[in-house]
């Protein structure tokens, strides 16, 4: 077969791609920093000729002219519905015209896929080879079982896309519509560590032991924490997200994945958000492997790794253990992720820590984060019964296995000075001590 043909048969321009949306259409779009930026920015010249389509996706890290166009009735052209708020998700959530999925992100698209039928998956993908196989960005989050289940694929092609290995393979026959838009890729920068994110980094760094698999998110708490590692020995990744961090680490021949147990010799994640330095890492490396999260992600397979270490942040702790890393109480501002499902599998895992690591206070240290109850309407992130470690600027508090009485405890020993005899005191108004 002549795939360059088929290619040419199915290539069309982005303005007649989003003109195969039709009124109804659920719509998944690539997540992220490699989402559709032409889908997405010619998505609203089809308006007035649309109603009802549902376009599913989160993390969209622009603002585009369809936003305008959202709304809650049917017959708004467009609804949003969000895995994960990023700032103009949380913005137009809080307007009341986008809403979120919760979710355990290694059970996302299955359980998307089981509400209702996918009707377009419009991905973003490498140019294609000789052989009519693409390689979708290295974001699997959901993106490949919609790529799986959706009655209609299109594929925005950039020649900027980082080819990666794993189970990013899509071909030319799995894909009904192409269209071509080369530019420059979304970065997210590094957030250089204030000096209370260094000392919590500092605690955790403390916790990581040589040998140790990884997993860790990103912004200034996780960043502090790959300072603190420069001298760590044997490290591995298995992780929901690929940052530059670990690149540095990598390069300076911390992570070498040697000891793992799944996956030997192999960098492994679900996505990649950073800079064009990771991107150029991972591009073309056969060391770093993109599965999809319903892999990656299932705490069962995270488990398998022997010296599994997972830190997240949060937002809250009430003194009991139970952690909200996403709402303000009844506002939701970001959304689960992989939290949970990372934080079960490290804690299963043979020397394994689930850690949840958290500045004490917030707002020039006048609110705690370490709470005698969680903000009423606050959604569980992490059940109690599933805490392990808790690290603040101020300390290390080992949770799994304690009692109501010692976790109290513990958590006030870690809690800002200012709040440790208010929290002791709520406490015994609560009789959890």
């Amino acid at each position: 077969m002549d795939f360059k043909e088929e290619y040419k048969r199915k290539l069309v321009p982005v303005e007649d791609a989003v003109n195969k949306i039709k009124s109804n259409n659920s719509v998944v779009a690539t997540m992220a920093t490699f989402q559709p930026v032409g889908f997405l920015s010619n998505l609203h010249l089809i308006k007035d000729k649309v109603q009802n389509v549902t376009v599913i996706s989160c993390l969209l890290f622009k603002e585009y002219e369809f936003y305008k166009f959202l709304g809650k009735d049917n017959d708004t052209p467009f609804f949003l519905e969000s895995w994960f708020l990023g700032s103009f998700e949380r913005d137009l959530y809080k307007k009341g015209i986008a809403t979120f999925i919760p979710n355990n992100l290694h059970t996302a698209a299955i359980d998307k896929i089981s509400e209702r039928k996918i009707n377009v998956f419009v991905g973003t993908a490498t140019p294609m080879d000789k052989n009519g196989y693409f390689l979708l960005s290295p974001m699997l989050a959901y993106e490949k079982d919609m790529a799986e289940n959706a009655d209609l694929v299109m594929l925005e092609v950039n020649e900027n896309i980082p080819q990666t290995y794993g189970d990013t393979i899509i071909h030319i026959n799995k894909v009904d519509y192409v269209f071509e838009n080369n530019v420059p890729l979304i970065e997210v920068p590094s957030i250089e560590p204030t000096e209370i994110e260094r000392k919590i980094g500092e605690y955790v760094g403390d916790l990581i032991e040589d040998g140790s698999t990884i997993q860790l998110g990103i912004g200034g708490i996780p960043n502090a924490i790959t300072k603190f590692l420069t001298n760590k020995k044997n490290l591995g990744v298995h992780t929901e997200m690929i940052t530059d961090g670990m690149v540095d680490l990598i390069e300076i021949g911390v992570i070498n994945n040697s000891k793992k147990t799944l996956w030997k010799d192999k960098t492994i994640g679900t996505l990649a958000i950073g800079t064009k330095k990771l991107y150029d890492y991972v591009d073309k490396n056969v060391s770093v492997e993109i599965h999809r999260g319903r892999i990656v992600n299932d705490p069962y397979i995270v488990a398998k790794n022997e010296k599994m270490v997972t830190v997240n942040a949060s937002l809250q702790i009430d003194l009991t253990g139970q952690v909200c890393s996403e709402s303000f109480g009844f506002n939701q501002y970001t959304g689960e992720g992989g939290q949970l499902d990372m934080h079960r599998g490290a804690t299963m895992s043979k020397d394994g820590k689930g850690i949840i690591a958290m500045r004490s206070t917030v707002k020039n240290d006048s609110i705690s984060t370490i709470v005698p109850m969680l903000t009423p309407g606050s959604f569980i992130t992490v059940p109690r019964q599933d805490v392990d470690y808790i690290v603040t600027e101020f300390g290390i508090a080992h949770l799994k296995g304690k009692s109501v009485r010692d976790r109290v405890l513990s958590l006030v020993n870690i809690a800002h000075p200012n709040f440790k005899d208010f929290l002791l005191n709520e406490a015994k108004k609560l009789n959890l001590i």
